[in-house]
């Protein structure tokens, strides 16, 4: 039997809320607004949690570029296979919603594709702040475009603030 566990984690662009068990990560969001309270209580960081904690540091440090962790993201069977697809899409790199759904080999499904990145429930980890408007336009991100500009802007090496 599964024991979902929780911990939050601080970002140079809000606060992270990990939830994972010993099956894999489930779920990575950020969050906008005062998670101080929870961020506060959440004092020792779940084994299970660990090397997720860990991997974020050294990708928001500038030294990790992959991230090697045991995924377990809850969804449909398309929306798995839009997931991993986004999985390809290396570091420093992006690709359109329509090459998305090439790869995925069905051009008309592409509000399809574009509604399950959408739903992608591991933030950076599964990187659909990687895919762009055909005319290389910032759209669609749940975590907020100002985040997805400045993810991308990370990993084309550029100076990044931190914002919270």
């Amino acid at each position: 039997m599964s024991n979902l566990q929780t911990t939050y984690y601080k970002t140079p662009i809000g606060i992270a809320k990990i939830e994972g068990d010993e099956n894999g990560i489930q779920s990575i969001s950020v969050f906008d607004e005062d998670t101080s309270a929870a961020f506060s209580s959440s004092k020792e960081i779940p084994s299970c949690l660990q090397n997720c904690v860990t991997q974020l540091d050294e990708y928001f440090a500038g030294k990790r570029t992959d991230f090697d962790l045991q995924l377990n993201p809850q969804g449909t069977t398309f929306q798995q296979s839009v997931w991993n697809e986004l999985l390809n899409i290396s570091f420093g790199r992006t690709r359109t919603y329509l090459e998305q759904t090439k790869q995925l080999g069905d051009v008309k499904a592409i509000r399809a594709v574009a509604s399950a990145n959408g739903k992608n429930p591991i933030w950076i980890v599964i990187p659909c702040h990687r895919v762009v408007g055909s005319d290389g336009s910032l759209t669609g991100y749940a975590g907020g475009i100002w985040r997805k500009k400045w993810l991308l802007e990370h990993e084309s090496g550029a100076k990044q603030q931190t914002l919270f």
